[in-house]
């Protein structure tokens, strides 16, 4: 691995031409990116929610990544229609993440059978089962296990202690954060007539397409029939549940401790906030949104926006929690009557 850190600087010019920006101010020289209220003035920072405008009249940043629109201030300002985007693109400008060197460490156990991509690195005490596949320019970190049968695409990442269950399939571009585990037993038992709980076999595997992330502690069930599915570019959060036999639909969002009972269908640009949790054997339609901590017990529209428990229109769930809030002055005034 070659070491991590920030490059050295730019001038703000180029830095603009490679974010697609327009440059307004001077051509300073940059060394890196910082938060709007902690950036010095060797430092570019952003500005891509209103209550923040503000700030950028007295950051201390050489420059301030806005919308084109925005008012005039004292830094400098580079201006493109996503300053979040922008941001996003100017901390891999500066930022040098770890590069891990093909090869293969001594102590990775690799079936015969298994077959390695080129440049792959593999990691100390990783395991790769019986009839793995793995694709060209993967990285897999220490102690990554892939049982046998496990399929994975081309820049497949794994970091360390990412585990691949039994026959699950992952595509292209595939991201696994520390401790994920991807194709785990679902969640399934049927009381027998003793009254104890049998383990129904789960025998369908989980199935993410190319450029899915699946963050920290994050789990994708497999299914007992049929396959779990996370559809291409779906983004799913540290402790998020993926219950067996779901779908996630493409670009969509599961923010963290997300969970899906089984057989959930999510939509494609969906998003879940915080702590959201969804019935099984339901839909959630595509571009629907769900604040935190909403319950959904049963369908949700496409382009919906819930909130509550059972959930409900966000805009009535706002009043309601408002009438709430009134509900300790009413009561005095029945009393004073």
């Amino acid at each position: 691995m070659r070491g991590t850190g920030y490059n050295s600087g730019m001038k703000l010019r180029e830095l603009a031409e490679r974010l697609g920006a327009e440059l307004v101010g001077a051509d300073v020289e940059v060394r890196g990116v910082a938060g709007i209220e902690e950036a010095g003035p060797d430092q570019v920072t952003f500005v891509a929610n209103r209550k923040y405008a503000g700030l950028a009249k007295t950051t201390k940043a050489a420059a301030v990544i806005v919308e084109p629109e925005f008012v005039a201030i004292t830094a400098a300002t580079l201006r493109v229609k996503n300053p979040y985007l922008a941001f996003a693109r100017a901390i891999e400008v500066f930022y040098q993440a770890p590069k891990y060197a093909p090869g293969v460490h001594s102590t990775a156990v690799i079936d015969s059978s298994a077959k390695i991509g080129l440049r792959a690195h593999v990691g100390a005490y990783v395991v790769v089962g019986e009839g793995c596949s793995v694709g060209d320019d993967a990285v897999l970190l220490p102690h990554v296990v892939l049982y046998p049968g496990v399929t994975v695409g081309d820049h497949f990442f794994a970091h360390a202690h990412a585990v691949v269950r039994e026959g699950c399939r992952l595509g292209d571009d595939v991201v696994l954060q520390n401790g994920a585990v991807i194709g785990a037993d679902g969640f399934g038992f049927a009381k027998g007539s003793d009254g104890r709980w049998v383990k129904i076999v789960q025998s369908g595997p989980a199935v993410l397409e190319d450029a899915v992330e699946v963050q920290a502690n994050a789990c994708v069930d497999r299914a007992s029939i049929g396959e779990t599915r996370v559809r291409r570019g779906a983004k799913i959060d540290n402790l998020v549940q993926v219950g067996h036999g779901s779908t996630v639909g493409e670009n969509s969002l599961l923010c963290a401790q997300v969970g899906l009972a089984g057989s959930t269908v999510i939509g494609n640009d969906v998003i879940l906030a915080g702590q959201v949790g969804v019935a099984g054997h339901l839909t959630v339609g595509d571009g629907a949104v769900a604040t935190a901590q909403t319950g959904i017990p049963s369908d949700v529209t496409a382009g919906a926006v819930v909130s509550g428990y059972p959930a409900m229109d966000n805009r009535e769930w706002l009043r309601m929690v408002a009438a709430v809030k009134r509900v300790p002055e009413l009561l005095r005034k029945m009393r004073d009557k």
